[in-house]
This record gives structure tokens, sequence and C-alpha cells, in this order.
């Protein structure tokens, strides 16, 4: 004998189990993955606050080297947007086939600076700073991992200094370690993002000076869309969000010069 009652209970779980389940999916906020570089991390959280308020959409963010975050995504990591701090590395997930788009979209500059806590040793500092005798340490992003440190070894050379300091260098993997090395005292000078050492943290315990903009390439920071069968409509409101003159001058406030 057939359960009459429990076919019944089978067939109309078979007809709105899925309208509950797009109820439920439309429902439930949208999320969006973001490869970010380490420069971004003082400046990007309350943007992305902001994005979400407005949109809904929730961010998750890594935040690494650029060259870090550009391997991930060319073996699969499951990223929607990369945020790097060059345009060398969102350029090899375009060669890659990976992006939407055909160039990275320039979405800020950079700025180098020379950096050092208030109660060491260099209380004028300046750019000869890094040529005095009594000096020990500077740190500096790995050049060949993060754009800053890139920036940072060019500056060196042009300035004639690289070669005097090689012995003197402390490598960090990315710009915020670079930050947290001389913060810590475990370097004496440090050059690192703008946007490191206008955190409130870095503001009180140190000081720092601008580096020459001409003594390194100008540092223009690109995105790229991840490609996704789904879909990357979040991506896109993001990009938009982004380039949104209001978001341009917080990033400025930040210490990201506007896109030019």
């Amino acid at each position: 004998m057939f359960d009459r009652p429990r076919i019944l209970v089978c067939l109309l779980a078979a007809v709105f189990a899925p309208a509950v389940w797009a109820q439920q999916t439309l429902s439930e906020p949208q999320a969006l993955r973001i490869a970010a570089a380490a420069d971004l991390e003082p400046v990007l959280p309350a943007i992305l606050a902001e994005f979400q308020t407005e949109t809904g959409v929730h961010a998750e963010t890594s935040y690494q080297s650029s060259a870090t975050l550009a391997t991930q995504i060319l073996n699969g990591a499951p990223f929607d947007v990369f945020l790097a701090a060059d345009l060398g590395f969102p350029q090899r997930v375009i060669a890659a086939g990976l992006a939407e788009e055909t160039e990275p979209v320039v979405y800020a500059r950079g700025t180098l600076v020379l950096w050092t806590r208030k109660d060491g040793r260099f209380h004028s500092l300046s750019m000869e700073s890094l040529r005095d005798p009594v000096l020990k340490s500077v740190a500096m992003a790995n050049p060949e991992h993060a754009p800053y440190g890139r920036a940072a070894k060019a500056a060196l050379e042009h300035l004639g200094l690289y070669e005097g300091l090689k012995s003197k260098l402390v490598i960090a993997e990315n710009i915020a370690q670079t930050a947290q090395y001389v913060e810590s005292g475990n370097a004496e000078l440090g050059l690192i993002s703008l946007t490191s050492a206008l955190t409130p943290r870095l503001r009180a315990s140190g000081q720092y000076v601008l580096v020459p903009q001409d003594a390194y390439p100008a540092i223009l920071q690109g995105l790229v869309i991840v490609k996704h069968p789904s879909g990357t409509q979040p991506a896109h409101r993001f990009l938009d969000f982004l380039a949104s003159a209001p978001i341009q001058h917080q990033l400025e406030a930040g210490g990201l010069a506007p896109a030019k």
C-alpha cells in the first residue's frame, strides 16, 4: 500500500522547495572577495564599510603583497577584484586571460615617505639622515614582491645611496610589514607608504618626510575585475563606487593621490 500522506508531502516539497531556496538566496547579502595590496589596509576598511551600507554588498578582503596576490589569482584563488599597488601585477592577470579588462584601471597613485620613531636618534629627520654614518638599519619592502619596495630601491639608487646602504637594509615582505619593522624599532628608518605614515598610530609615534617624487617612478595603482562564470555585477558596482569623487577624496586624505 502507498502512504498517500507521505507522497503528498514529498510532492509539495518538490514543488515549493526551489522557490523557498530562491527566496533565501535573494535575501542573503551579496559578497565581494577582494585581493588588496598591503598599502590599502589603512584606508580600505572604512571605504568597504560605506560600500556595504550603500549597496548591501559585504566585502571579504585579503591584504598581501601585490606579487603574492597575483600568484594566488593565477593559481585559481576565488577573488572578484584585484587592487594592486602597481600596474604590472594586474597585467599578469590580464595576460593569463583571467581579467575582464584589457588594461589595468588606475584607481590611485601612491607616495613613498621616509619614517622614523619620535623617540629615535633622528629628531631632525630628512633625506640626509640616510647618509648619516650613525645610521644602523633601514627597512624597505622586498623589491621583487612589493611595488613600494621597487620604488624604494629606485629612489635609493637615484640618490646614490643604495650601494652604501645595502648592508643596513632590513627587507620586509610587503609595505605593511615594513611599517611594523620601523615602528617596533627593529629598524631605525623606514621607506614606507604615505598611507601607513598617516595612520593615527604612526602619526602619534613617529614623523616622516616625503621622498622626492622625481627619485622614483610613479606608483600608479591598478585594478582588474577577475572573470567569473556566475557574473561580476558586485565587482562593477564596487569599481564605480571607488571611482566616485567622494571616495577619491577619501583615498587622498588617507595618502593615495587621485588617479590621473
